[in-house]
């Protein structure tokens, strides 16, 4: 058995050091409270599947959450939601609404809410990232979770959540979900199925994490930047990829949310949403830290997926006479055909 020690750790997993040591178990001494730790280490993996439990992963309580909910004229749908966080059996630390910049009857319908864990933060319209975004940076918890403003939490959701935090010290937890679509509960396919662990690959093809299911620390969060502010939509998409190249991820295996689809209003009906994948993937490639962590097979099927979206849009975008934008794209493929 192989062991290395050294002590300038993070409070998110290993330094550069530690990360590029070919071990099988890796002492180190945890700054903020000076324990030592003796880790498994899968040999060949890199930091981001370095089993790393945090002390304060350990501690984590319903107390720590605060709970980010952004909206746009959804009044009709709103309430619903605040109702299923206020209503949990484990009492989150807060429940922030950003409202932004709605114009229908959102306010008032709030306004009638008499709960002391309410907080409403108004701000001018920006989009979705944006208003999670601004969540996060007035929040008091250490933990946070995101609820969609048309979607509602089961019960037990949060106090489920906690649980598998403190057990597998893991810094984002996820779980399953019903889907409702157009009021009619639908059965997701085979490939749509959840799970936990290294699930960067399973995440490549589509968007396995639904803001409204995910629990995480904030400062993993802040780490990555939050959520892209510049992409119009598939931002969950983006943010989740850039965290499973880092980290695994804890996985609840109930239906804790039930989420709701098939409004006009919803970001996952805008059209081309391609063209903001291939946004997301293009950063991940570009992204060093990114470049360092994934594996050979998950950079290898990082490119095949991005290749193949170029394939498929370019001529699209021209058959749609946008020749600039296919024209950039067809660039990129080519710079990216050459690319190992």
């Amino acid at each position: 058995m192989v062991v290395s020690a050294f002590s300038d750790a993070d409070s998110f997993g290993l330094s550069n050091e530690g990360r590029s040591r070919n071990c099988d178990w890796i002492r180190f001494t945890v700054p903020h409270d000076g324990a030592s730790r003796l880790l498994r280490c899968d040999v060949g993996r890199r930091m981001a599947c370095m089993r790393y439990v945090s002390s304060t992963t350990s501690a984590v309580s319903a107390a720590d959450v605060s709970v980010v909910i952004p909206t746009w004229n959804r009044g009709d749908r709103l309430i619903g939601a605040v109702e299923s966080v206020l209503q949990q059996t484990s009492s989150p630390r807060e429940v922030i609404v950003v409202d932004d910049g709605s114009t229908d009857d959102t306010l008032s319908r709030l306004a009638r809410v008499e709960d002391v864990r309410l907080r409403v933060v108004e701000t001018e319209r920006a989009g979705v990232s944006a208003a999670r975004n601004r969540g996060v940076a007035v929040a008091s918890g250490r933990w946070i979770a995101f609820l969609d403003s048309d979607d509602l939490w089961q019960p037990t959701k949060l106090e489920r959540q906690v649980a598998e935090a403190r057990r597998s010290g893991l810094l984002l937890v996820h779980s399953d979900e019903i889907w409702i679509r157009r009021g009619v509960r639908v059965n997701p396919k085979l490939y749509h199925q959840k799970r936990g662990g290294r699930i960067f690959v399973h995440c490549l093809p589509r968007c396995c994490i639904s803001p409204s299911a995910a629990l995480l620390r904030r400062d993993l969060f802040e780490s990555l930047g939050g959520f892209d502010e510049s992409l119009p939509a598939c931002e969950d998409y983006d943010l989740w990829l850039r965290l499973c190249a880092r980290r695994d991820v804890a996985y609840v295996d109930e239906k804790l949310v039930i989420k709701h689809g098939g409004h006009d209003d919803q970001l996952s009906n805008q059209p081309a949403l391609d063209r903001y994948r291939i946004r997301a993937l293009v950063k991940l490639l570009e992204d060093d830290e990114c470049h360092r962590l994934l594996l050979g097979e998950e950079r290898r099927e990082t490119l095949r997926l991005l290749r193949e979206k170029l394939r498929v849009y370019c001529p699209g975008a021209r058959k749609r006479g946008r020749h600039a934008e296919a024209a950039e794209l067809e660039a990129m493929a080519e710079y990216w055909t050459q690319r190992t």
